[in-house]
């Protein structure tokens, strides 16, 4: 984050520009229309919303489109296909899932994320696949982004991959790429408007991934990775495979995914009683 300015309650609540004119820029309002809208708001009063709603010129999804780039929160319209359905976060959801993740998201910037490099990375873990995991965390990265944090989003489950799919991004170049030393950190892809969030998804599928986890330039990635974002947040394999644990050893810390009777009670305890940093824990009903 930029600390050469100071910032003030006004500078976070202020918007910066019309909502009109932010409406005409995204092509959901004519200047004609937003001079109509405009005489009307004068007139009786109302505010621009309103004065546009009962000219029939716009509809609620217009109005909270303009409203989140207005107050720079950013998220998606209702009808985008560039992201998954699944990705509620991302379409300014208030799903109480969505809801119970901002929590944890409040939690975690409270009591743990810090500006040293050892507070900056988080691994998302579970004991079997299906819990959720890759769900959490995409949304969670999602919700960080939407603070203002440069978010980066690391897809290392190297043999089941969702977040390409998640994310509707190329899977030729990724994670693999980065430890076998093809790519480096210019390959995760920025995904705009979503604020400062960045995608680096797994890549291809290699024959090895485990000695692949094993190696240094995984401590090296997440160390250049923790310098250039604000928070990293890495989406584990099962651990049902180790290589879960190799890497949530190499995190600042972890978070439990969990799903109600999908684990056994043994095979959770095995998983949390083998991670040094575990953070807490995600009950997951999706």
């Amino acid at each position: 984050m930029n600390m050469n300015r100071v910032h003030t309650v006004k500078d976070f609540l202020a918007p910066t520009r019309s909502l009109g004119a932010i409406l005409v820029d995204a092509g959901r309002l004519s200047q004609l229309q937003a001079g109509l809208v405009v005489q009307l708001q004068m007139d009786e009063g109302l505010r621009f919303g309103e004065a546009a709603r009962k000219l029939g010129i716009l509809d609620a999804e217009d109005i909270l489109f303009g409203l989140a780039r207005q107050f720079e929160y950013c998220s998606l319209a209702a009808d985008d296909t560039s992201v998954s359905p699944e990705v509620l976060a991302a379409f300014g959801s208030r799903h109480p899932l969505v809801d119970r993740l901002r929590d944890v998201r409040s939690q975690v910037l409270l009591h743990w994320m810090g500006s040293e490099p050892a507070r900056k990375s988080l691994a998302l873990v579970s004991t079997r696949r299906g819990e959720g995991k890759s769900f959490i965390a995409a949304n969670l990265a999602v919700l960080f982004a939407q603070l203002g944090q440069r978010t980066l989003l690391v897809d290392a489950d190297l043999i089941h991959p969702r977040q390409h799919q998640l994310f509707n991004l190329d899977n030729r170049t990724g994670l693999s790429s980065v430890l076998s030393g093809l790519a480096g950190l210019q390959a995760a892809v920025p995904i705009p408007r979503l604020g400062g969030l960045a995608v680096l998804t797994a890549g291809p599928t290699p024959p090895n991934p485990r000695e692949l986890l094993a190696r240094p330039l995984l401590a090296n990635f997440l160390g250049q990775a923790t310098q250039a974002f604000d928070i990293v947040l890495i989406d584990t394999p099962s651990a049902a495979l180790a290589d879960a644990q190799i890497i949530a050893a190499h995190a600042g810390a972890s978070i439990l995914v969990s799903r109600p009777n999908f684990a056994t009670l043994a095979e959770t305890a095995a998983l949390t009683s083998g991670l040094d940093n575990l953070l807490g824990a995600v009950v997951n009903e999706f």
